[in-house]
């Protein structure tokens, strides 16, 4: 039999990795530990330095690039240990991803236990992987040049084909494990779709937020500082006006802030638009499971903001859009064709 049980466990494994991934990586934004490590070696980079020498040479190489020229020239080793250690274990992760994905898919290829579809749908999940693993070296080359942080638009885009590749893998399994949808209205599955575009551009914001160190300025809530819903210095920080939405802190701030009232509004009317109609359980659960989500997330994002994005929060901050997404996919699953 094609497509086993065997198969749904690997892609809802590859999910697992996936989320912890996207933890690590959170942690190593916030604890300002991704330009740790400032060459990239594929197979040797899996074993960090063994001994004082070979940490005495990896800190001397850090030294060479401006995030410890320019910022952090009062390291000592131990303060060096301490970033090290996030980056090496994201990268290490993101590695055992590529092996978790590829050794068992070739292994179900051999014994073919794959059908057609689900060869072609994982052949594009080993093509997100392999863009995700460029996008994360891409992002570490843009803080190694001139400036000591990566750029966020980089940061954005390994972020969001994170989560997109996560959704892949989940909507995959999905149809493993629901072979037959039921479709209750199109207009009611398009109003998802809408959903999750609107969630997904908030996870670019929140990226863009995350990028540029907007969380430590206007903590304040639900106005902006000196008591304003737009405070001035979101349209007037870069010129030409619209980059203030794209690269200004206090403009991506807004924008990121202003959406989650949009993503607020969409899922209570997705509740609204389904409350009246005959739903399967799981179509319940999955708009019961968005209502409870996005609540806890809306409330997770206004502390994160008020306390100016403690690790700890900022991390949760990010979890709970994880899981909030993770719902919204499996929502339009249980309504679509």
């Amino acid at each position: 039999m094609k497509d086993n049980k065997k198969v749904i466990y690997w892609l809802l494994t590859g999910c697992l990795l996936i989320f912890i991934m996207v933890i690590v990586g959170g942690i190593t934004r916030l604890t300002h530990s991704g330009l740790s490590i400032s060459n990239y070696k594929l197979i040797s980079g899996i074993v960090p330095p063994m001994n004082d020498v070979e940490w005495v040479e990896a800190f001397e190489l850090y030294k060479q690039y401006p995030e410890y020229q320019k910022l952090n020239n009062y390291f000592d080793i131990q303060d060096f240990k301490d970033i090290y250690f996030w980056e090496w274990i994201h990268r290490v992760i993101g590695r055992f991803i590529g092996i978790v994905f590829l050794v068992p898919f070739v292994y179900f290829l051999v014994r073919k236990q794959l059908t057609k579809a689900t060869i072609k749908k994982s052949l594009v999940l080993l093509a997100l992987g392999s863009l995700q693993g460029f996008l994360g070296w891409y992002m570490v080359k843009s803080g190694l040049v001139d400036r000591p942080d990566v750029s966020h638009y980089r940061l954005a885009m390994h972020l969001t084909t994170a989560f997109l590749t996560f959704a892949y893998t989940f909507w995959v399994a999905l149809d493993l494990i629901f072979p037959n949808k039921k479709t209750i209205s199109k207009k009611l599955r398009n109003f998802i779709r809408i959903g999750l575009i609107i969630l997904i551009i908030q996870i670019i914001y929140g990226a863009f937020v995350a990028g540029l160190d907007a969380g430590w300025i206007h903590n304040n809530w639900p106005l902006m500082n000196d008591g304003k819903f737009i405070h001035e210095t979101v349209y007037t920080e870069q010129n030409p006006t619209y980059l203030n939405f794209v690269e200004g802190k206090s403009g991506v701030q807004f924008i990121h802030r202003t959406l989650a009232y949009l993503v607020v509004i969409f899922i209570i009317a997705i509740w609204y638009k389904a409350k009246n109609r005959i739903l399967t359980p799981w179509q319940t659960k999955g708009i019961r499971g968005l209502m409870i989500l996005v609540g806890v997330q809306f409330i997770l994002g206004v502390l994160t903001l008020l306390l100016a994005v403690p690790v700890w929060l900022g991390v949760l901050h990010q979890v709970a859009a994880f899981i909030l997404l993770s719902f919204m996919i499996f929502t339009l699953h249980r309504f679509s064709k």
